[in-house]
């Protein structure tokens, strides 16, 4: 696959480390919105660094390929100070924060890995994986010594040089001596920041690790900050007039130019000069839009198409007893767009479950949604609705012209359909069967609420502004920006009080940010091997791997 930002000319800075709304409740914008800050102040390659996952890689990576911008996938881990599954309470430091990059697909591949044995093995408060996790899968991966909760950086930052080199030493026999980096942060407001990068810069010229620049960006622009402090506020469960909290409010951790960075730099040219390195080391190409459906096992002399055929025919005479011309030809025509389209097995799949349920009184809806239109579902009884009857179309669920994921909309009794996934699970395996993450975002009233928390304000007085949001307008929300410029009433308060004032603004900014992670209510996926090997994995709140 050529470079798709070949043709660009090559900035002499590029960030390795910025946060995206999936840092959850600790950073602004959604990867879209940084790629497209990034393309406006000349970026031609950009990393995403999100704290302990990897939420956002797949959008921020589509995002920046069609902008003509390099993505550069990472993480910001959690290192255990010891072993990861040591989760005895401890005094002291829980984590240490260390930049992973993906510099090639087997990196890519030890990342997902690495996610998921943080969250399904090392998660104590927080995802975290170990020293060990790191030797078995450093592969392909370039890692940067991280902020200031760095391991190496506390060493520092505690005037322990001795055992900061040592940590050096140890992280590049880990990664390997040229794939892993001291990273000098561009904080210059705190004053340990100062001193840690002056103790970096002089344990590479003893140690002979490279350096490399980086800004721990949490938004986008300079007058993000308050709205981040907010969130950050919403996170904590603390008031924006507290000051025995945590907060970056001092420091600057906007995306800076390309040209700031540089110039910030401009004694350590050869930090700046790595980010370039690094950025072109980093060729990682996703395979995307491809469907990886598990075998279905079909007798000896079958193939998946030909038992499917013979089991849609069967199931068209129970049907209909003696189908009709129509029934027949509707049949063919839908069986010709599936193997047309490679999606046999997944008939075979749904049909499977399905019947199973129905053998073992799990009651099953009869059909919903666009999967309803097809005869060959109905064949199979995986629907219960007669689609020649109702004059239903086959091709709103499967179009030839239009190559997508087949979807049925099934549903199962309540009580019942974890008996459905467990025999899913054991068919095809645990290890291949995972429920599906989803996010819950900021809506604009929602927004107000938590804002007007952390700034200390009355229930009754955050009520009162909520209370005149406007309502969805045929099912969209009106973003907060244009209801308080058009809504009478929200405007009229938004301009007679100033703590609405700020609360509006700050809301506006929130608002659409990811709040919180949980499972699809629904939704399953099913892989043809580990389910590692294509994303990260981790336990929902209910112990299920999602």
């Amino acid at each position: 696959m050529s470079d798709p930002v070949a043709s660009v000319a090559k900035a002499p800075f590029v960030h390795l480390h910025a946060h995206s709304m999936y840092s959850l409740l600790d950073a602004l914008g959604d990867p879209m919105d940084i790629v497209a800050r990034a393309k406006e102040l000349g970026y031609d390659a950009i990393a995403l660094t999100d704290h302990a996952a990897l939420y956002g890689a797949i959008e921020f990576y589509e995002a920046a390929t069609k902008a003509g911008i390099k993505p550069i996938l990472g993480v910001e881990a959690n290192i255990a100070p010891g072993s990861m599954t040591d989760k005895t309470p401890r005094v002291g430091d829980r984590v240490f924060h260390l930049t992973l990059l993906a510099e090639t697909n087997e990196g890519w591949s030890n990342l997902l890995k690495l996610v998921s044995v943080s969250f399904l093995e090392g998660f104590y408060y927080r995802a975290r994986m170990d020293k060990d996790a790191l030797r078995i899968h450093a592969k392909g991966l370039i890692a940067l010594s991280g902020c200031l909760k760095g391991e190496i950086p506390k060493a520092i930052a505690s005037s322990d040089m001795e055992r900061a080199e040592a940590l050096i030493v140890e992280y590049r026999d880990i990664f390997g001596p040229d794939n892993f980096f001291l990273e000098l942060v561009h904080h210059p407001e705190s004053s340990t920041q100062i001193m840690v990068n002056e103790g970096l810069v002089e344990l590479s010229k003893k140690t002979g690790a490279p350096l490399v620049a980086t800004k721990d960006v949490h938004y986008l622009h300079v007058d993000d900050a308050e709205a981040q402090d907010a969130l950050q506020c919403i996170h904590d469960g603390k008031l924006l007039l507290e000051t025995n909290r945590f907060s970056i409010l001092g420091t600057d951790h906007a995306m800076s130019s390309p040209e700031t960075m540089a110039e910030a730099f401009v004694a350590h040219p050869d930090a700046i000069a790595n980010t370039r390195v690094i950025a072109d080391r980093c060729q990682v190409t996703l395979e995307l839009g491809k469907s990886f459906l598990p075998q279905f096992e079909v007798p000896e002399d079958e193939t998946e198409m030909s038992y499917l055929r013979r089991l849609a025919q069967d199931g068209l005479k129970e049907r209909y007893g003696e189908p009709s011309t129509e029934a027949l030809e509707r049949l063919e025509f839908e069986l010709s767009v599936i193997e047309r389209m490679g999606f046999p097995g997944y008939f075979l799949i749904v049909q499977d479950y399905v019947n199973w349920a129905k053998d073992h009184d799990v009651i099953v809806g009869p059909g919903r949604g666009s999967g309803a239109g097809s005869i060959v579902a109905y064949s199979l009884k995986i629907t219960n609705l007669d689609p020649l009857h109702y004059g239903l179309l086959f091709e709103r669920f499967l179009n030839p012209d239009r190559i997508s994921m087949p979807d049925f909309d099934l549903d199962f009794d309540d009580v019942k359909r974890k008996d459905v996934i467990d025999y899913v699970s054991a068919k095809y395996g645990v290890d291949r069967v995972a429920g599906i993450i989803t996010f819950g975002t900021m809506a604009a009233r929602a927004a107000i609420r938590d804002v007007g928390r952390v700034m200390g304000l009355t229930f009754q007085e955050v009520d009162r502004v909520a209370k005149v949001v406007p309502p969805p307008v045929q099912g969209k929300h009106i973003p907060l920006a244009t209801s308080s410029k058009e809504s009478v009433e929200l405007r009229a308060l938004y301009e007679s009080d100033a703590r609405v004032h700020q609360l509006i603004d700050l809301a506006i900014k929130l608002e659409g940010t990811a709040r919180h992670a949980s499972q699809h209510a629904c939704g399953i996926v099913i892989a043809p091997k580990t389910l590692v090997e294509y994303a990260p994995l981790q336990k929902a709140q209910g112990g299920d791997v999602e």
